[in-house]
Protein backbone atom coordinates (compact mmCIF):
# COMPACT_ATOMS: atom_id res chain seq x y z
CA UNK A 1 0.00 0.00 0.00
CA UNK A 2 1.21 3.44 -0.79
CA UNK A 3 2.09 5.50 2.44
CA UNK A 4 0.31 8.37 3.01
CA UNK A 5 4.05 9.78 4.13
CA UNK A 6 7.17 8.96 2.49
CA UNK A 7 10.05 10.90 3.93
CA UNK A 8 13.68 10.03 2.15
CA UNK A 9 16.95 10.92 2.76
CA UNK A 10 16.02 13.79 4.71
CA UNK A 11 19.05 16.39 5.75
CA UNK A 12 19.09 19.22 7.71
CA UNK A 13 22.04 21.40 9.01
CA UNK A 14 22.11 24.58 11.70
CA UNK A 15 25.22 26.14 12.35
CA UNK A 16 27.41 23.65 14.19
CA UNK A 17 24.79 20.95 14.62
CA UNK A 18 23.57 18.58 11.88
CA UNK A 19 19.59 18.45 13.34
CA UNK A 20 18.62 15.72 10.53
CA UNK A 21 21.03 13.31 8.94
CA UNK A 22 19.25 11.08 6.37
CA UNK A 23 16.01 10.61 7.93
CA UNK A 24 13.94 8.12 6.09
CA UNK A 25 10.30 8.09 7.82
CA UNK A 26 6.79 6.39 6.57
CA UNK A 27 2.91 6.78 8.04
CA UNK A 28 0.09 4.78 6.54
CA UNK A 29 -3.03 6.14 6.42
CA UNK A 30 -5.24 5.25 9.62
CA UNK A 31 -1.68 4.61 11.16
CA UNK A 32 -0.57 6.67 14.58
CA UNK A 33 3.06 6.82 14.19
CA UNK A 34 4.69 8.18 17.03
CA UNK A 35 8.27 9.81 17.28
CA UNK A 36 10.50 9.12 20.20
CA UNK A 37 13.81 10.78 21.27
CA UNK A 38 15.62 12.76 23.48
CA UNK A 39 15.61 16.66 23.50
CA UNK A 40 17.40 17.65 20.50
CA UNK A 41 17.23 14.86 18.56
CA UNK A 42 15.61 15.97 15.51
CA UNK A 43 12.16 15.42 15.78
CA UNK A 44 10.90 18.58 15.62
CA UNK A 45 12.98 19.60 13.16
CA UNK A 46 11.79 16.79 11.16
CA UNK A 47 8.25 17.61 11.09
CA UNK A 48 8.56 21.39 10.74
CA UNK A 49 9.94 20.51 7.76
CA UNK A 50 6.87 18.24 6.89
CA UNK A 51 4.78 21.21 7.88
CA UNK A 52 6.77 23.71 5.45
CA UNK A 53 8.61 25.88 8.24
CA UNK A 54 11.78 24.74 7.42
CA UNK A 55 13.59 23.62 3.99
CA UNK A 56 15.81 20.22 3.85
CA UNK A 57 19.14 20.59 2.42
CA UNK A 58 18.63 17.10 0.82
CA UNK A 59 15.57 14.83 0.63
CA UNK A 60 12.36 14.48 -0.73
CA UNK A 61 8.83 13.90 0.92
CA UNK A 62 6.05 12.01 -1.06
CA UNK A 63 2.37 12.30 -0.34
CA UNK A 64 0.23 9.59 -1.06
CA UNK A 65 2.61 8.48 -3.82
CA UNK A 66 3.45 12.33 -5.16
CA UNK A 67 6.55 14.18 -4.83
CA UNK A 68 5.82 17.42 -3.24
CA UNK A 69 7.11 20.93 -2.08
CA UNK A 70 6.13 21.96 0.86
CA UNK A 71 7.33 25.57 0.97
CA UNK A 72 5.08 26.86 3.86
CA UNK A 73 2.45 25.85 6.31
CA UNK A 74 0.47 27.03 3.79
CA UNK A 75 1.17 24.36 1.11
CA UNK A 76 1.46 22.01 3.46
CA UNK A 77 -1.85 22.46 4.38
CA UNK A 78 -3.17 23.13 0.82
CA UNK A 79 -2.09 19.29 1.27
CA UNK A 80 -4.12 18.41 3.62
CA UNK A 81 -1.08 18.29 6.70
CA UNK A 82 -2.28 20.19 10.27
CA UNK A 83 -0.43 20.44 12.46
CA UNK A 84 -0.59 20.57 16.45
CA UNK A 85 2.24 22.94 17.71
CA UNK A 86 4.18 22.24 20.79
CA UNK A 87 4.78 25.76 21.33
CA UNK A 88 0.76 27.48 20.04
CA UNK A 89 0.81 29.28 17.05
CA UNK A 90 -2.16 31.08 18.42
CA UNK A 91 -2.81 35.16 18.04
CA UNK A 92 -3.21 36.20 22.03
CA UNK A 93 -5.59 39.22 20.79
CA UNK A 94 -8.49 36.95 19.00
CA UNK A 95 -11.01 34.47 20.24
CA UNK A 96 -10.71 30.94 20.47
CA UNK A 97 -13.34 30.91 17.58
CA UNK A 98 -11.38 33.64 15.52
CA UNK A 99 -8.10 31.77 16.19
CA UNK A 100 -9.37 28.39 15.01
CA UNK A 101 -10.82 29.88 11.45
CA UNK A 102 -8.32 31.92 10.80
CA UNK A 103 -7.07 31.30 6.83
CA UNK A 104 -9.98 29.13 7.04
CA UNK A 105 -13.00 30.75 7.84
CA UNK A 106 -16.68 30.19 7.12
CA UNK A 107 -18.49 31.86 4.42
CA UNK A 108 -21.94 32.36 3.35
CA UNK A 109 -23.65 35.02 0.51
CA UNK A 110 -20.23 35.12 -1.24
CA UNK A 111 -17.83 36.27 0.37
CA UNK A 112 -19.82 37.17 4.39
CA UNK A 113 -18.11 35.70 6.93
CA UNK A 114 -20.55 33.21 8.35
CA UNK A 115 -19.28 33.19 12.41
CA UNK A 116 -22.51 31.52 13.84
CA UNK A 117 -21.77 28.63 11.35
CA UNK A 118 -18.14 28.49 12.08
CA UNK A 119 -18.90 28.88 16.25
CA UNK A 120 -21.49 26.37 15.55
CA UNK A 121 -19.49 23.54 13.87
CA UNK A 122 -16.49 24.56 16.28
CA UNK A 123 -18.40 23.71 19.35
CA UNK A 124 -19.81 20.37 17.63
CA UNK A 125 -16.24 19.39 17.52
CA UNK A 126 -15.90 20.11 21.11
CA UNK A 127 -18.38 18.38 22.30
CA UNK A 128 -17.53 15.23 20.08
CA UNK A 129 -13.65 15.18 20.91
CA UNK A 130 -14.41 16.35 25.13
CA UNK A 131 -12.35 19.50 24.26
CA UNK A 132 -14.77 21.87 26.24
CA UNK A 133 -13.70 25.62 25.94
CA UNK A 134 -15.68 28.68 25.49
CA UNK A 135 -15.69 30.16 21.74
CA UNK A 136 -15.86 33.57 22.76
CA UNK A 137 -12.85 33.40 25.45
CA UNK A 138 -9.58 35.94 24.52
CA UNK A 139 -7.00 33.16 24.15
CA UNK A 140 -4.64 36.47 26.10
CA UNK A 141 -6.80 34.45 28.69
CA UNK A 142 -6.98 31.10 28.98
CA UNK A 143 -4.52 29.12 30.83
CA UNK A 144 -1.59 26.94 29.01
CA UNK A 145 -4.13 23.79 29.16
CA UNK A 146 -7.17 25.33 27.82
CA UNK A 147 -5.18 26.77 24.86
CA UNK A 148 -3.46 23.50 24.05
CA UNK A 149 -7.15 22.50 23.36
CA UNK A 150 -7.26 25.26 20.98
CA UNK A 151 -4.77 23.86 19.13
CA UNK A 152 -6.42 20.97 18.38
CA UNK A 153 -9.53 22.15 17.52
CA UNK A 154 -7.87 24.06 14.80
CA UNK A 155 -6.49 21.06 13.32
CA UNK A 156 -9.64 19.17 13.47
CA UNK A 157 -11.25 22.15 12.02
CA UNK A 158 -9.61 21.80 8.85
CA UNK A 159 -10.40 18.83 8.28
CA UNK A 160 -6.44 17.15 7.81
CA UNK A 161 -5.93 14.17 6.75
CA UNK A 162 -2.01 13.76 7.83
CA UNK A 163 -1.47 14.83 11.32
CA UNK A 164 1.27 15.82 13.36
CA UNK A 165 1.05 16.62 16.77
CA UNK A 166 3.93 17.92 18.85
CA UNK A 167 3.77 16.51 22.72
CA UNK A 168 -0.58 16.99 22.88
CA UNK A 169 -0.60 15.59 26.50
CA UNK A 170 2.39 17.44 27.74
CA UNK A 171 0.01 19.88 29.72
CA UNK A 172 -2.96 17.62 30.16
CA UNK A 173 -4.19 15.71 32.78
CA UNK A 174 -4.44 11.92 32.68
CA UNK A 175 -8.03 12.06 31.71
CA UNK A 176 -8.17 14.83 29.56
CA UNK A 177 -4.97 12.86 28.12
CA UNK A 178 -7.17 9.59 27.87
CA UNK A 179 -10.17 12.16 25.67
CA UNK A 180 -6.95 13.07 23.16
CA UNK A 181 -6.11 9.22 22.79
CA UNK A 182 -9.68 8.46 22.14
CA UNK A 183 -9.17 11.52 20.18
CA UNK A 184 -6.78 9.95 17.84
CA UNK A 185 -7.47 6.45 17.97
CA UNK A 186 -10.96 7.94 16.22
CA UNK A 187 -9.65 9.72 13.54
CA UNK A 188 -7.27 7.22 12.80
CA UNK A 189 -10.11 4.94 12.23
CA UNK A 190 -11.15 7.59 10.22
CA UNK A 191 -8.16 7.22 7.92
CA UNK A 192 -5.95 10.09 9.04
CA UNK A 193 -2.24 9.50 9.34
CA UNK A 194 -0.92 10.77 12.65
CA UNK A 195 2.75 11.46 13.84
CA UNK A 196 2.80 11.43 17.24
CA UNK A 197 5.88 13.36 19.07
CA UNK A 198 6.22 12.76 22.35
CA UNK A 199 8.80 11.98 24.88
CA UNK A 200 6.25 9.94 27.17
CA UNK A 201 6.98 6.02 26.82
CA UNK A 202 3.70 4.66 28.25
CA UNK A 203 1.59 7.00 25.74
CA UNK A 204 3.28 5.85 22.92
CA UNK A 205 2.91 2.19 23.82
CA UNK A 206 -0.98 3.08 24.67
CA UNK A 207 -2.07 4.47 21.30
CA UNK A 208 0.65 3.58 18.56
CA UNK A 209 0.60 1.49 16.21
CA UNK A 210 4.89 1.83 15.34
CA UNK A 211 7.37 3.73 16.79
CA UNK A 212 10.06 5.52 15.34
CA UNK A 213 12.82 6.53 17.31
CA UNK A 214 15.84 9.15 16.46
CA UNK A 215 19.03 9.49 18.37
CA UNK A 216 21.27 12.68 17.05
CA UNK A 217 19.52 13.20 14.34
CA UNK A 218 19.77 9.80 12.84
CA UNK A 219 16.97 6.69 12.93
CA UNK A 220 17.83 4.17 15.07
CA UNK A 221 14.83 1.96 15.31
CA UNK A 222 11.32 1.45 14.36
CA UNK A 223 9.03 -1.35 16.42
CA UNK A 224 6.02 -1.81 17.57
CA UNK A 225 3.86 -1.72 21.12
CA UNK A 226 3.43 -6.00 20.72
CA UNK A 227 7.70 -6.16 20.37
CA UNK A 228 9.34 -3.47 22.66
CA UNK A 229 8.64 -2.65 25.97
CA UNK A 230 9.41 0.90 27.56
CA UNK A 231 13.50 -0.12 28.66
CA UNK A 232 14.10 -1.08 25.43
CA UNK A 233 12.80 2.20 23.78
CA UNK A 234 14.45 4.25 26.50
CA UNK A 235 17.64 2.19 25.37
CA UNK A 236 17.15 3.57 21.96
CA UNK A 237 16.85 6.94 22.49
CA UNK A 238 19.81 7.34 24.96
CA UNK A 239 22.28 4.32 23.83
CA UNK A 240 22.25 3.12 27.32
CA UNK A 241 20.56 2.32 30.75
CA UNK A 242 18.40 5.57 31.25
CA UNK A 243 18.28 7.18 34.98
CA UNK A 244 14.99 6.91 37.02
CA UNK A 245 12.95 9.24 38.41
CA UNK A 246 12.95 6.98 41.88
CA UNK A 247 13.48 8.85 45.31
CA UNK A 248 14.27 8.53 48.60
CA UNK A 249 11.62 9.30 51.16
CA UNK A 250 12.55 12.59 53.03
CA UNK A 251 13.36 12.83 56.70
CA UNK A 252 10.76 15.04 57.30
CA UNK A 253 9.87 18.47 56.92
CA UNK A 254 11.67 21.62 59.45
CA UNK A 255 9.24 22.76 61.63
CA UNK A 256 9.89 26.20 59.95
CA UNK A 257 7.70 27.53 57.78
CA UNK A 258 9.09 29.38 54.40
CA UNK A 259 5.61 30.29 52.13
CA UNK A 260 2.38 31.32 54.07
CA UNK A 261 -0.35 31.92 52.15
CA UNK A 262 -3.36 33.42 53.48
CA UNK A 263 -7.14 33.54 52.40
CA UNK A 264 -5.70 34.80 48.95
CA UNK A 265 -8.17 36.01 46.19
CA UNK A 266 -7.29 36.57 43.09
CA UNK A 267 -9.95 38.05 39.65
CA UNK A 268 -9.22 37.56 36.33
CA UNK A 269 -9.26 40.23 33.12
CA UNK A 270 -12.90 39.72 33.54
CA UNK A 271 -13.23 40.33 37.04
CA UNK A 272 -14.41 37.15 37.68
CA UNK A 273 -12.72 35.01 40.88
CA UNK A 274 -10.43 32.19 39.93
CA UNK A 275 -8.92 31.97 42.97
CA UNK A 276 -10.94 31.73 45.68
CA UNK A 277 -9.72 32.14 49.59
CA UNK A 278 -6.40 30.15 49.30
CA UNK A 279 -4.28 29.34 52.13
CA UNK A 280 -1.61 26.93 52.39
CA UNK A 281 1.85 26.52 54.14
CA UNK A 282 5.54 25.05 52.59
CA UNK A 283 8.22 24.40 54.86
CA UNK A 284 11.87 24.49 55.19
CA UNK A 285 12.54 20.82 53.72
CA UNK A 286 9.60 20.16 52.04
CA UNK A 287 7.99 19.49 47.83
CA UNK A 288 4.44 20.66 48.80
CA UNK A 289 2.85 19.30 45.33
CA UNK A 290 -0.37 21.56 43.68
CA UNK A 291 -2.59 19.19 41.76
CA UNK A 292 -5.60 20.53 39.16
CA UNK A 293 -6.41 20.81 36.00
CA UNK A 294 -5.31 23.71 34.35
CA UNK A 295 -7.86 26.24 34.54
CA UNK A 296 -8.86 25.83 38.16
CA UNK A 297 -6.64 28.85 39.22
CA UNK A 298 -3.14 27.15 39.95
CA UNK A 299 -2.25 29.65 37.47
CA UNK A 300 -2.98 32.99 38.41
CA UNK A 301 -1.77 31.59 41.96
CA UNK A 302 1.59 31.23 40.75
CA UNK A 303 1.77 34.72 39.38
CA UNK A 304 0.75 35.70 42.67
CA UNK A 305 3.34 34.15 44.43
CA UNK A 306 5.84 35.18 41.75
CA UNK A 307 5.10 38.97 42.06
CA UNK A 308 3.74 38.47 38.18
CA UNK A 309 -0.19 39.40 38.98
CA UNK A 310 -1.86 41.38 41.86
CA UNK A 311 -3.66 39.55 44.49
CA UNK A 312 -7.28 41.48 45.38
CA UNK A 313 -7.09 39.88 49.11
CA UNK A 314 -4.67 37.81 51.16
CA UNK A 315 -1.48 37.65 52.64
CA UNK A 316 1.89 36.33 51.19
CA UNK A 317 4.62 35.90 53.92
CA UNK A 318 8.40 34.62 53.31
CA UNK A 319 10.63 33.31 55.78
CA UNK A 320 8.55 35.71 58.04
CA UNK A 321 8.80 38.72 55.59
CA UNK A 322 5.34 40.13 53.93
CA UNK A 323 5.77 39.67 49.87
CA UNK A 324 2.10 40.56 49.24
CA UNK A 325 3.12 43.05 47.08
CA UNK A 326 6.53 42.06 45.91
CA UNK A 327 8.04 42.67 42.82
CA UNK A 328 9.88 39.29 41.11
CA UNK A 329 13.47 41.12 41.52
CA UNK A 330 12.49 42.15 45.44
CA UNK A 331 11.08 38.06 45.72
CA UNK A 332 14.67 36.87 44.07
CA UNK A 333 16.31 39.12 46.37
CA UNK A 334 14.61 37.42 48.64
CA UNK A 335 16.14 33.45 47.71
CA UNK A 336 12.87 32.70 45.65
CA UNK A 337 13.29 31.32 42.56
CA UNK A 338 10.59 30.40 39.74
CA UNK A 339 10.37 27.71 37.01
CA UNK A 340 7.20 28.89 34.79
CA UNK A 341 5.14 26.75 32.74
CA UNK A 342 5.38 29.12 29.85
CA UNK A 343 9.00 29.30 29.50
CA UNK A 344 8.94 31.61 26.35
CA UNK A 345 6.73 34.06 28.08
CA UNK A 346 7.94 34.31 31.25
CA UNK A 347 11.22 32.41 31.66
CA UNK A 348 13.55 33.43 28.79
CA UNK A 349 14.62 36.48 26.61
CA UNK A 350 14.59 34.41 22.73
CA UNK A 351 17.04 37.47 21.30
CA UNK A 352 18.87 37.05 24.06
CA UNK A 353 22.56 34.14 24.35
CA UNK A 354 22.33 31.21 26.51
CA UNK A 355 24.67 32.71 28.63
CA UNK A 356 22.48 36.02 29.41
CA UNK A 357 19.12 34.24 29.72
CA UNK A 358 21.38 32.30 32.73
CA UNK A 359 21.90 35.45 34.56
CA UNK A 360 18.78 37.38 33.83
CA UNK A 361 18.31 37.62 37.67
CA UNK A 362 21.93 38.22 38.68
CA UNK A 363 23.59 39.89 35.96
CA UNK A 364 24.03 43.07 37.79
CA UNK A 365 25.59 40.90 40.88
CA UNK A 366 29.10 39.61 41.82
CA UNK A 367 30.82 37.79 40.35
CA UNK A 368 28.64 38.54 37.16
CA UNK A 369 29.30 42.45 37.61
CA UNK A 370 31.76 44.61 39.32
CA UNK A 371 29.85 47.88 39.51
CA UNK A 372 28.79 49.16 36.32
CA UNK A 373 30.81 47.07 34.51
CA UNK A 374 29.66 43.45 33.14
CA UNK A 375 32.13 41.03 33.38
CA UNK A 376 31.07 38.32 29.95
CA UNK A 377 34.30 35.85 30.52
CA UNK A 378 32.74 35.18 33.79
CA UNK A 379 29.35 34.69 32.81
CA UNK A 380 30.18 32.59 29.57
CA UNK A 381 32.56 30.62 32.07
CA UNK A 382 29.20 30.15 34.32
CA UNK A 383 27.59 29.33 31.04
CA UNK A 384 29.41 26.85 29.93
CA UNK A 385 28.99 25.19 33.87
CA UNK A 386 25.58 24.89 33.59
CA UNK A 387 25.10 23.68 30.25
CA UNK A 388 27.52 20.63 31.21
CA UNK A 389 25.83 19.83 34.52
CA UNK A 390 22.16 20.63 33.24
CA UNK A 391 23.42 18.39 28.76
CA UNK A 392 21.81 22.08 27.75
CA UNK A 393 23.02 21.11 24.25
CA UNK A 394 23.89 23.75 21.96
CA UNK A 395 26.89 24.90 20.12
CA UNK A 396 28.17 27.31 22.80
CA UNK A 397 26.55 30.08 25.37
CA UNK A 398 26.12 32.85 22.73
CA UNK A 399 23.55 30.70 20.74
CA UNK A 400 20.29 32.60 20.75
CA UNK A 401 17.90 30.87 23.14
CA UNK A 402 14.68 31.03 20.96
CA UNK A 403 16.91 28.76 18.40
CA UNK A 404 17.30 25.95 20.95
CA UNK A 405 14.26 23.20 21.02
CA UNK A 406 11.82 23.07 23.43
CA UNK A 407 13.40 20.56 25.92
CA UNK A 408 16.73 22.51 25.59
CA UNK A 409 14.62 26.01 26.25
CA UNK A 410 13.36 24.46 29.24
CA UNK A 411 16.93 22.91 30.34
CA UNK A 412 18.03 26.52 30.49
CA UNK A 413 15.37 27.64 32.60
CA UNK A 414 15.53 24.99 35.26
CA UNK A 415 19.37 24.94 35.33
CA UNK A 416 18.85 29.31 36.22
CA UNK A 417 16.55 28.12 39.02
CA UNK A 418 18.42 25.31 40.12
CA UNK A 419 21.81 26.70 39.80
CA UNK A 420 22.41 27.24 43.45
CA UNK A 421 20.36 26.16 46.81
CA UNK A 422 16.89 28.35 46.90
CA UNK A 423 15.03 29.46 50.20
CA UNK A 424 11.36 28.87 47.89
CA UNK A 425 11.83 27.04 44.61
CA UNK A 426 8.44 27.82 43.18
CA UNK A 427 8.10 24.87 39.75
CA UNK A 428 5.35 24.93 37.90
CA UNK A 429 5.21 22.24 35.37
CA UNK A 430 9.12 21.77 35.59
CA UNK A 431 9.58 18.56 33.28
CA UNK A 432 6.87 19.49 30.48
CA UNK A 433 8.64 18.56 27.34
CA UNK A 434 11.46 17.44 28.59
CA UNK A 435 12.91 13.09 28.36
CA UNK A 436 13.11 10.59 30.24
CA UNK A 437 16.83 11.60 31.13
CA UNK A 438 16.12 14.88 31.63
CA UNK A 439 13.17 14.34 33.54
CA UNK A 440 15.20 12.35 36.12
CA UNK A 441 18.01 15.03 36.19
CA UNK A 442 14.95 17.81 37.23
CA UNK A 443 13.65 15.57 39.57
CA UNK A 444 17.11 14.91 41.63
CA UNK A 445 17.54 19.06 41.46
CA UNK A 446 14.26 19.81 42.99
CA UNK A 447 15.25 16.92 45.41
CA UNK A 448 18.22 18.46 46.02
CA UNK A 449 16.59 22.00 47.08
CA UNK A 450 14.24 19.80 49.72
CA UNK A 451 17.49 18.34 50.86
CA UNK A 452 19.43 21.31 51.46
CA UNK A 453 16.55 23.07 53.48
CA UNK A 454 14.83 24.50 51.15
CA UNK A 455 11.17 24.71 50.12
CA UNK A 456 9.60 23.47 47.04
CA UNK A 457 6.20 24.57 45.99
CA UNK A 458 5.71 21.99 43.12
CA UNK A 459 2.72 22.53 40.50
CA UNK A 460 1.95 19.72 38.00
CA UNK A 461 -0.47 18.43 36.41
CA UNK A 462 1.64 15.15 35.93
CA UNK A 463 0.36 12.79 38.81
CA UNK A 464 3.33 10.50 38.79
CA UNK A 465 5.47 13.34 39.14
CA UNK A 466 3.71 14.73 42.14
CA UNK A 467 3.24 11.35 43.79
CA UNK A 468 6.92 10.64 43.44
CA UNK A 469 8.07 13.72 44.80
CA UNK A 470 5.74 15.71 47.06
CA UNK A 471 5.38 14.94 50.97
CA UNK A 472 2.21 16.36 50.75
CA UNK A 473 -0.46 17.29 47.72
CA UNK A 474 -3.02 19.63 47.74
CA UNK A 475 -5.64 19.95 45.34
CA UNK A 476 -7.11 22.98 43.48
CA UNK A 477 -10.66 22.98 42.05
CA UNK A 478 -12.78 25.84 40.84
CA UNK A 479 -10.18 28.38 42.80
CA UNK A 480 -10.11 26.73 45.84
CA UNK A 481 -8.18 24.02 47.69
CA UNK A 482 -10.67 20.78 48.12
CA UNK A 483 -8.11 18.76 49.66
CA UNK A 484 -4.37 17.97 51.37
CA UNK A 485 -3.22 14.65 51.38
CA UNK A 486 -0.09 12.56 52.83
CA UNK A 487 1.39 11.64 49.31
CA UNK A 488 2.36 8.25 50.69
CA UNK A 489 -1.48 7.69 51.70
CA UNK A 490 -2.91 8.35 48.41
CA UNK A 491 -3.23 7.25 44.96
CA UNK A 492 -3.39 8.74 41.61
CA UNK A 493 -7.10 7.43 41.29
CA UNK A 494 -7.76 9.46 44.48
CA UNK A 495 -6.07 12.54 43.36
CA UNK A 496 -7.24 12.50 39.67
CA UNK A 497 -11.27 11.90 41.18
CA UNK A 498 -10.50 15.18 43.26
CA UNK A 499 -8.95 17.44 39.94
CA UNK A 500 -11.80 16.47 38.03
CA UNK A 501 -14.64 17.34 41.10
CA UNK A 502 -15.69 13.66 41.62
CA UNK A 503 -14.96 13.41 45.40
CA UNK A 504 -15.78 14.77 48.16
CA UNK A 505 -13.02 16.54 50.52
CA UNK A 506 -10.51 14.26 52.30
CA UNK A 507 -8.84 14.54 55.33
CA UNK A 508 -5.93 16.99 55.71
CA UNK A 509 -2.68 15.73 56.23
Amino acid sequence: MTPAVAMQGITKRFPGVVANDRVNFTVAAGEIHALLGENGAGKTTLMNILYGLSQPDAGEIILHGQRVSLTSPGTAMAHGIGMVHQHFMLVPTLTVTENVILGHETTCWGPFLSYRRAVQRLCDLAQQYHLDVDPDALVQELPVGLRQRVEILKALYRRATILIVDEPTAVLTPQEAEHVFQTMTALARQGTAIIFITHKLKDALRVAHRMTVLRQGRIVGTTTPATTTEARLAMLMVGEETPTSSTTMPTGASPEVILHVQDVQVVDARAVMVVDGVSLLVHAGEILGLAGVQGNGQTELVEVLTGLRAARAGSITIAGVDTTRATPRQLAAQGVAHIPEERQKYGMVESYSIADNLVLTTYDQPPFAHGLRRRAAVIAAHARHLMRTFDLRAPNPTTRAGSLSGGNQQKLVVARACAQPRRLLIAAQPTRGLDIAATAFVHQQLIQQRTQGGAVLLVSTDLDELLSLADRIVVMYRGKIVATLAAHETSREAVGRLMAGLAGSERAA
